[in-house]
């Protein structure tokens, strides 16, 4: 949310009131997150965000989700004079006041669980019926469900969230990369990892290969000996340290998710990436050409061996590269997305 706000920022039409955990705002981009919630907020996301605590369960699975929406509530009651609403995530669209002005609703895949929940969609219709409304999820494969879901009250449009400039700029080599190093970026919750262990294991144990594993530990994991567990990791050590002299980046979620973020970091760095063949992960990946997607162990370890060939590598990973910065490109690129839907969503001329 920083690198959206940040570059939504370079536009200069546009004057910008955040609500967000406590960080620095560009100079045209003011906080309107009172100093108790702007505290609340950092707390949360200290324990790993809304997602994380719903997971978990227990009482602050219920009293977080109903403390934030009471803030949101405050929030939107307090900024009476905004022209249009841009609101990251379907939920957080709940308190919004019967006012008539239109909203951007960004959406992930976590957002279609969401709409399982009693009474959720008739909730969020009645928000959107009496305002433009365009929802935009990160990746295509959930414009159908939330076109089913909301597509005679909103306007359903992809758009892709940006990659930052230095990840582009990264130079990949694996020609100097001695043992065969294997990332996988995640938080380590049994879904998200799905089957990295099972499948590896074989291939990993006791070979010249070595699987790096970061990421938060959201669930109570064991970790094998043979994965080197690092924790969480920033975006410049991956930058610096690992993305320059990796095989490739891995992941075998299960889970329901927009666009992975990292994954599209790793392509623009132009490492290739070896996936679960699921819908979230063939929205980006083109099988056989930026990656490999796997069914099974056997295809799993097929693509391990392919891809550890070094122009076989560099040949993916070109593709990678160029397929981000064609189809994804910037933080830039997505914010002027985004204005253009502004506009329209304004104008009350047709979005699209």
């Amino acid at each position: 949310m920083r690198h959206m706000v940040n570059a939504l920022a370079q536009s200069g039409d546009l004057r910008l009131s955040v609500w967000a955990p406590p960080g620095e705002l560009p100079a045209s981009a003011s906080s309107i997150a009172t100093a108790s919630e702007s505290r609340w907020l950092a707390q949360l996301m200290a324990a790993g965000g809304i997602s994380h605590l719903v997971r978990k369960g227990g009482l602050q699975s219920l009293l977080a989700p109903v403390k934030l929406l009471r803030m949101l509530r405050a929030v939107y009651g307090r900024q009476a004079a905004v022209d249009i609403y841009h609101i990251n995530w379907l939920q957080c669209a709940l308190p919004l006041p019967d006012n008539g002005k239109p909203a951007l609703i960004t959406s992930l895949g976590n957002d279609l669980k969401l709409l399982r929940l009693p009474f959720m969609r008739h909730l969020l219709r009645r928000v959107m019926r009496h305002r433009r409304v365009a929802i935009c999820p990160n990746a295509e494969w959930m414009q159908a469900p939330l076109q089913a879901a909301f597509g005679d009250v909103a306007e359903v449009i992809p758009v892709s969230f940006g990659i930052s400039q230095h990840w582009y700029d990264i130079e990949h080599d694996i020609s100097a990369s001695q043992p065969r190093r294997w990332l996988a970026v995640t938080r380590l919750t049994a879904d998200k990892l799905g089957a990295l262990f099972e499948w590896s294991q074989d291939f990993f144990r006791h070979t010249g290969r070595q699987l790096h594993l970061f990421g938060p530990m959201q669930e109570n994991i064991a970790v094998p000996d043979w994965v080197h567990y690092h924790g969480a990791a920033t975006p410049e050590q991956l930058a610096t340290k690992w993305f320059p002299c990796a095989c490739g980046l891995i992941t075998l979620s299960r889970h329901a998710e927009g666009r992975p973020q990292v994954m599209l970091e790793a392509m623009a760095s132009g490492l290739p990436i070896i996936a679960s063949r699921m819908p979230a992960h063939a929205s980006i990946v083109n099988d056989e050409i930026t990656g490999i997607l796997c069914d099974s162990v056997d295809s799993y370890g097929a693509a391990l061996r392919r891809l550890e060939d070094t122009d076989v590598n560099r040949h993916f990973g070109e593709a990678a590269r160029e397929w981000a910065m064609r189809e994804i490109g910037t933080w830039t690129d997505c914010a002027e997305r985004y204005t253009r839907i502004y506009r329209k969503l304004l104008q009350d001329d047709d979005i699209e």
